[in-house]
């Protein structure tokens, strides 16, 4: 009886987390009759920022990566990862309308690193049908700091 229950807890709570990843989907009676159906949609203006080349003496860099909501309903950021810890997105928390725009903000600090090429990834996830995770890149070359002698 006990395997049972917690067989059932288990698809439940499951069955919930899967349901939450899903994209947000908004139907809409039209007057002939037929539905529509309102989903978010994200587009990025870039997915890829080069910061080019900076000095290891000023480590910290930062950029935006500019989005549209090109949907018809409410578009939902519910998280934006990056694929180590000197890497930073900041992103707009609250529910971008179609038409309007958001940012996300990446700032990378290189402090403590090796000097040479990086390449990060940012992933963003979101309520947006077509693209619910989206990976922007930033890259560039932290050159060495001229030593003092």
């Amino acid at each position: 009886m006990k395997k049972i229950l917690i067989s059932a807890f288990i698809l439940a709570v499951s069955t919930f987390g899967l349901s939450a990843l899903e994209p947000q989907k908004t139907t809409v009676s039209v007057v002939s009759g037929q539905t529509e159906e309102k989903v978010a949609e994200i587009k990025f203006d870039t997915l890829t920022h080069d910061f080019g080349s900076f000095s290891e003496s000023e480590p910290v860099v930062s950029c935006e990566f500019p989005f549209t909501n090109v949907g018809t309903a409410p578009l939902v950021i519910h998280q934006a990862i990056s694929s180590c810890g000197c890497t930073v997105p900041d992103y707009t928390k609250s529910p971008i309308k179609p038409g309007e725009r958001g940012v996300i903000k990446v700032t990378y600090n290189g402090k403590g690193k090796f000097a040479g090429k990086f390449r990060k990834v940012i992933t963003v996830r979101s309520n947006s049908k077509e693209n619910a995770a989206v990976n922007l890149y930033i890259q560039g070359i932290m050159a060495p700091a001229e030593e003092k002698q």
